[in-house]
């Protein structure tokens, strides 16, 4: 089987997102900052936790029949209210508005280039 690029596989999970109408789709390339703990993250959000546990099992399902690749771990399905999915070079969270404010992914990682994608 052949390896899947990091941007194929991205472009994989946001489509993943999309099918699901996930809300303010953003990634975040970290590849110049030296410290980085993966390539890209990629944040977005659901209005329920319905809704955030679908969008999650779109993106697993989504990813693996397109690509063939499994997330290395998903943590926090239990509640839904912020779940994180580990694809190794993209770390994927799907949270509920609350805790998206609350959290501010994207300022923590602000020095990395951000892309936000329109909404369908």
């Amino acid at each position: 089987m052949k390896e899947v690029s990091t941007k194929k596989l991205l472009e994989t999970i946001v489509e993943g997102i999309r099918n699901k109408k996930g809300h303010r789709i953003v990634s975040i390339d970290l590849k110049k900052i030296a410290e980085r703990p993966v390539d890209y993250m990629v944040v977005a959000e659901g209005g329920s936790n319905t809704q955030v546990a679908a969008i999650v099992d779109e993106i697993d399902d989504y990813v693996r029949t397109t690509t063939h690749v499994h997330p290395l771990a998903v943590d926090g399905k239990e509640n839904s209210e912020w779940v994180a999915m580990d694809y190794g070079t993209i770390f994927v969270h799907i949270m509920l508005r609350p805790q998206r404010e609350y959290y501010s992914i994207e300022t923590l990682w602000e020095d990395g280039k951000i892309t936000e994608y329109e909404e369908d």
